[in-house]
Formats: structure tokens, sequence, C-alpha cells
């Protein structure tokens, strides 16, 4: 008898193969057969109308410090991921001294927009050294499986000190040393690899550009050389190439990547998005890619499905009013959400803060467009558009109606009673179309990524990204864009969990594990995102959930009914590479 069937799928495999019609049966969290299943089963899910994928494997997120506290993991678990890798972008907990960890936080809080007193209240701290944090994590269950990178930033510190949160500072040949030392350390406790940020967009919370930003050579290619030595491990990083409009300079960041690439010996794979300063730079990164491809190098740009955009409210983190006095003041000194909104719909206070704002105008750069972009602001809708129409932002829409923009923005910002979330598209949107993203999308040496679960709590909510990818792409962008299923599951599954070295997942094939989902394609969509106050201290984030997920299952486990936890947590952690076993590997 087999412990689960599901019955009378669609199923696409992972691999990029045509969809098959059939049953998938489960014994041991292990797939055991595909096609057409007979005998009895525990338990057997009518899959009928509906796609059966591999679960998601999500390569870029930030749940480094929300696995102390939370076992389900949203927004990613909610949004078919049943693996996940965390450490992205050179931040994260470990190694650090006791006199590290509230620098660490203050770190994450800037970078990765997380409430400092979440963070102060949630990470348990019961480690110092970073086989240390794999050993705690490895106490804990979660719903989807997750694994570590050893991070730039907080390796730095550990070894340099102060000295290390400067990123003018330069290591000696000894802290070089030891750094490689102890990455070599990580690997062989189980770091999934190495990551590190190279851009000016990464500060802490008091503005200081990230340690890692301008680490030199020597440095990082004696990191590289540890996993060289230990022969395992990625690694992972963000540079400013992209973002540049500067050839010199994003040529010598590319050509640094190449010397880390060769040096170490490893898969490596950094961001690539389209800014408004370099629109074209993505193609430049691409023929670079497709050059070090052809020298033997495995580099691979990881690419986002749609645009990434600020959502703006009166209820989280940002809004167009934020740096007026009055706006300042009222954040301050309200005791909650709610008695700030009560203050906001004063219509006092709104002349005073219209006021205010009209001499606000930063010439350029984001604070520019976030205070006065009102073109590129729109209200969100359910479901979500993200291929906003220039037409339809408030400063078309105050245009039609003959009223102040500003004035229209902050009338926008209080319906809901102050809740409402207007979407601000700010990178790969140059066009006002997702044409370049299907671009992206389509490269020969492109991973889907990017989404920053766990991250950007009040300002971005992007760990719905594995949605946005199936459901858009498959059914065709505005422009008529689209590429195939298959495609987009591979991407997603079997082609992500290889770069990062899990084999033993994201195919449909006996022998794989059995982590699964199954998606009513008619009905799958995203809804807004919610403003939510459930981290510890009362901090908020923005939580986003999909319809049209019958069912996820994690290690032959169900973890999700119709967007429902079923309270069970088969996930763990996973240290490095995974392999298939022997007798499972039998089966295929």
């Amino acid at each position: 008898m087999h412990d689960l069937i599901l019955r009378n799928g669609l199923i696409v495999d992972g691999t990029g193969a045509p969809r098959t019609r059939g049953d998938v049966a489960i014994d041991g969290g292990i797939i055991t057969a595909v096609g057409e299943v007979s005998g009895p089963a525990r338990r057997t899910i009518d899959a009928e109308g509906a796609v059966v994928t591999p679960g998601f494997v999500d390569i870029h997120t930030h749940y480094d410090g929300q696995v102390s506290w939370d076992s389900v993991l949203a927004p990613s678990s909610i949004n078919g991921v049943t693996s996940a890798a965390m450490g992205n972008c050179g931040v994260g907990f470990a190694p650090a001294h006791v006199e590290k960890h509230s620098w660490l936080i203050q770190l994450l809080e800037g970078v990765e927009d997380i409430p400092g007193t979440a963070l102060a209240e949630g990470l348990t701290w019961d480690w110092e050294s970073f086989p240390d944090y794999l050993d705690a994590l490895g106490k804990r269950s979660y719903t989807m499986d997750l694994g570590a990178h050893m991070p730039h930033a907080a390796l730095r510190a550990y070894v340099m000190g102060d000295r290390g949160g400067d990123h003018t500072e330069t290591p000696t040949d000894a802290e070089i040393e030891r750094m490689a030392r102890l990455t070599g350390e990580a690997l062989v406790a189980g770091a999934l690899g190495f990551s590190t940020s190279r851009t000016h967009a990464h500060r802490s919370r008091d503005g200081a550009n990230i340690g890692t930003l301008t680490a030199g050579e020597p440095e990082l290619l004696a990191i590289a050389g540890a996993l060289r030595q230990a022969g395992r491990g990625v690694i992972q990083l963000i540079s400013d190439a992209y973002l540049t409009a500067d050839d010199e300079f994003a040529q010598a960041e590319l050509t640094l990547i190449r010397r880390i690439a060769e040096t170490s010996g490893r898969r490596l794979s950094f961001t690539v998005q389209q800014s408004d300063d370099a629109p074209d730079r993505w193609k430049h990164i691409f023929a670079e890619l497709d050059a070090m491809a052809a020298d033997g190098l495995d580099v691979r740009a990881q690419v986002a499905p749609r645009a990434i955009g600020v959502l703006l409210s009166f209820a989280s983190t940002s809004n167009p009013f934020m740096l007026t006095p009055t706006w300042k003041r009222i954040a301050a000194e309200a005791s909650s959400v709610e008695a700030r909104l009560v203050r906001l719909a004063d219509p006092e206070v709104r002349a005073a803060i219209l006021r205010e704002h009209d001499g606000i105008r930063p010439g350029s750069g984001f604070a520019a467009v976030l205070t006065h972009g009102y073109m590129r602001m729109y209200q969100m809708s359910d479901p979500v558009d993200y291929e906003p129409d220039a037409s339809q932002s408030l400063g078309a829409q105050a245009a039609r109606a003959g009223q102040d923009a500003a004035a229209f923005a902050y009338d926008a910002l209080m319906e809901e009673g102050g809740h409402r979330l207007i979407y601000m598209p700010l990178i790969n949107y140059v066009r006002g179309n997702l044409d370049d993203v299907h671009g992206m999308m389509s490269g020969a040496h492109t991973l889907f990524g990017l989404s920053d679960g766990g991250a950007h709590c009040g300002t971005i909510c992007d760990g719905s990204f594995p949605t946005t990818t199936i459901g858009l792409w498959a059914k065709g962008s505005k422009s008529g864009l689209k590429l195939p299923l298959e495609a987009l599951v591979h991407g997603y599954t079997q082609r992500n969990a290889e770069h990062v070295g899990w084999r033993d997942r994201g195919v449909i094939a006996p022998g794989y594990l059995a982590d699964l989902n199954i998606i009513d394609m008619d009905a799958l969509e995203l809804g807004p995102p919610r403003i939510v106050q459930d981290l510890p201290a009362g901090g908020t984030r923005l939580l986003q959930t999909a319809r049209g997920y019958r069912n996820t299952i994690k290690s032959g486990v169900v973890t999700f009914e119709n967007g429902a936890w079923t309270g069970e947590t088969p996930g763990r952690l996973l240290r490095g590479e995974t392999a298939r076993s022997t007798a499972a590997a039998a089966m295929a």
C-alpha cells in the first residue's frame, strides 16, 4: 500500500519535458511511481483538472533571522516553495561575537528592511560560529527545507572587528587567511556556499555602506580559493554592475566576477536587473555571460519575473510624505499604526503635510521618485496587476480629475482606512512593460531568483515570485510574450536545485524527493499584500498569499491545503549539497 497517490494530474515534471497525464505514488517521502499507478493508498488526492509540479526551489531568500522564531516561513511557503537558500547578499547572523549582535541587527534592518525590534526579540543567538548556527537550525523543523550561505559581511566583522564594517578598511594577510579558513570550515559543516555584496544600495540602519562594498581582489580570491580547496559550495553575489551607466566600472566588476569564478572553480550567480540609468546594461552582461560559458565557467544571472516595486502605505515603511516634519513627528509619537492613521485623517494634519511636502524637491534619484513620482504610482488591485499602464497612475488620474497630484496621492493612501497600498515599480519597468523581463528570463545563462523572501518587510513583497513566474508567463504578458509552462517550471525546480547542488529534488520521477505542488492554473493569481503585525515585538510586515494552490507537499507530507497550513513541518536544514540515496536512485 502506497503512502499517498496523486491521481489524474497534468504532470509537468521539472525537466522541461512535455507535460503528461498520470498519477504520482509516494512512499517514505520519496516518489516511487509516475504514470499509471495501481493499488491502494493510505491517502489519495484527486489532481484532476490541475497541474502537478515539483515543489519550487527559491535560491534567494533572507529567512536567516525568521528561522529563529517561525516554522511556516511565509510568504515563500504559501507560494509553493519547498526548498530555499538563505544568507544571500553577504548578510546574515553568523558568525557573530556577542558584542556584534546589535550591529548585525542594525545591518539587516538597513539592508533588508527587517524590523530591528523583531530581530532583537526573536533571535535566539544560540550560536557563535557558522557551524554553531547550522547546529542550532538543525534542531528545528519547518514547512520547507533550508540551506544557508556563509555571509561575507558577518564573516568580515567577526574577523576584523569594527574595521570589518568599514568598506574602506583593508584586512591584513592574517585576517584574509582566517576568513578563508573559516569559510572552509563552514563548508565542511554544511554551508551551502559563500555570498557577498558590492552594491551601494546595501546600507545599515545608520546609512553606512555595507563593509563588503569594495572588498579587494586578494580578499575575495582567497575566500574563493577556500571553495576550490573544499571542492564544494556555490558563490552568490550582488554588484552595481547592472545599475551603472559607466561602461568601465561595469566591465571591471564583470572581470572580477570572472576571476572569482576561475579561482573557485565553482558555480556562481549574481543579480541582474534593469535600472533607469542603464536600461540596456543587462544585454551587455548577458554577452559577457556567453563569453564566460564559452570558457567553461558556470556563471549565471539571477533574474526576476516582474518589476521590483516598492509598496507605499501610511501603515507601513514608506510613502511620498515620509520626509515631511509632520509625518516624522506623528510616526515617532503614535503608539500604534491605527493611532497614526487617526491623526493622518485630520484635515489640519493633511494640510500641514501637503504644505511641507511641496517644499521638498529632491533633484534626482530614489528620493525624487519616492516623493514626486506620481506617474509611477498605482493603486493595487485584486488580483494584482503587475503590468500597470501609465494611464492608470495616480498622476494620470489626478490630471484627469483636475486635482493636485500630491493631494490626490494623499487621499488615495487614506483609502481602506489608511491601509491602501500603492505599487511603485522601480526596477525592470523602464519602458512601462515587461518586455525586457521576458528577455532576461529567456537568457541562456539565467536562474529565476531575487524573491528576497523574509526581507523588505515593510516596502517590498516579492516572495510571491514563483507564482508570478508560473501564472503570468505561462498565460502571457500584455505585450503577448509568453514562455512554455514546462520551461517555467524547470527554471524554478530542477535548474535552481541543480545550481545549488540539491540533486535529490526538483523532478517528478521515481527516486526523487516527494516535494510537489498541485495547482489550478485557471485559478492561479495573487491578491494584494496585506499589512500584518505578526513579527516578534509586534513588528509589521507585508504578507501576500496566492489563490490556486490546491496542495503543497513536502517530503511526502501535505503542508498546505488550499492555501491553509496543515500544521505539518517536515522541512529540515540542508547541509551543503544533496544526492539521491543509492536505493532511491535505483528506482529511476
